[in-house]
């Protein structure tokens, strides 16, 4: 397994790591369905031994993820080893009973409630979940100061921003001044991390690593989905309002992940190493987090690691993604 340095930090992170939202189960936020159907903890901790093994050493999670099950399922299962790993964790999508999820009390609560679910003295990767710091940016100024003060307090170790837009990076990065970004990325849009784009520039100005979650689209880079048969997922599972587990858009995916299997194989296996290489090929990209709920997935996507692209390759990977592209 290689390892990447985040930003300025002096933190090495595993290329392939872990991202732990399917382990919060099912879930909702102010009624919307954000978590994942039928997680069994013991397939889980079988999974993370695995990882572990392999060379995995940073998991990425968050206080939404099960309301904080995620984070305690996580330190139960790594145990007394638990400061031997990066962890990250987020804060801003569960608001509790403050007016915003980003009054500086409410981080602050849910800093040292984060820290008694993983057990943790202090959080290695803590970040701003989403760009939204209520109107006009009223608590951004505010949210900031609190993370510096938890930083210089030795409760986190480098500061991390998530968003959804170019135009939200651009707009609070600078406030922010983060070591990582994180957000969605993978072959079907990777427009935060492609050379020339506005991010990828800003990332490059000022030594900003990028973390990528979604990089297999949920699997829908595996071409687990046929559009014959979409799959159906049940209340509390995110999936059942997103529109690319339809008919409609995995038939127009279906032509372009014929041609990944052409040229590289047909196997889960195969696609995933292409779905992760892809990501890694770009240098800003620190680490990929792939979501998982078992052992059979993580040995899949470990299957990839120190299998890069060739630049060849990269280049037939985007192009078939670039001609007619996927809108949702």
């Amino acid at each position: 397994m290689k390892f990447r340095k985040l930003g300025k930090t002096n933190i090495e992170v595993s290329e392939i790591s872990l991202g732990c939202w399917t382990m919060g189960g099912r879930n909702w936020v102010k009624g919307v369905s954000i978590g994942w159907a039928e997680v069994d903890e013991n397939e889980i901790r079988e999974a993370i031994n695995y990882a572990i093994d392999k060379g995995v050493n940073h998991f990425d999670n968050a206080d939404v993820y099960g309301n904080g099950e995620a984070e305690r399922m996580l330190a139960r299962i790594l145990g007394e080893k638990t400061n031997e790993f990066i962890i990250a964790t987020k804060v801003g999508w569960f608001q509790g009973t403050a007016q915003h999820a980003y009054d500086p009390l409410h981080i602050r609560h849910q800093c040292e409630q984060s820290l008694k679910n993983l057990n943790r003295d202090y959080i290695d990767l803590y970040y701003f979940h989403h760009p939204y710091f209520g109107d006009s940016d009223f608590f951004l100024d505010d949210a900031v100061e609190v993370f510096y003060r938890l930083k210089e307090e030795g409760k986190i170790r480098a500061i991390g921003q998530s968003a959804y837009s170019n135009e939200d990076f651009l707009r609070v990065v600078p406030k922010v001044n983060p070591d990582v970004l994180q957000s969605s990325a993978n072959a079907i849009d990777d427009h935060y991390v492609a050379e020339g784009q506005p991010v990828s520039e800003m990332m490059k100005d000022r030594n900003i690593s990028f973390i990528a979650f979604g990089p297999v689209a949920q699997g829908l880079l595996l071409g687990k989905y046929n559009k014959n048969n979409p799959p159906k997922f049940g209340n509390g599972d995110h999936r059942q309002r997103s529109k690319k587990f339809q008919a409609d858009y995995l038939t127009k995916l279906e032509p372009k992940l014929e041609h990944l299997k052409n040229k590289f194989g047909g196997s889960p296996k195969d696609l995933s190493r292409v779905a992760l290489q892809y990501l890694l090929h770009y240098s800003s990209v620190a680490a990929v987090i792939p979501g998982f709920r078992n052992i059979a997935q993580v040995k899949m996507n470990l299957e990839a690691a120190d299998k890069p692209l060739t630049k060849d390759e990269f280049e037939f990977v985007k192009n078939v993604f670039s001609s007619d592209p996927l809108t949702e």
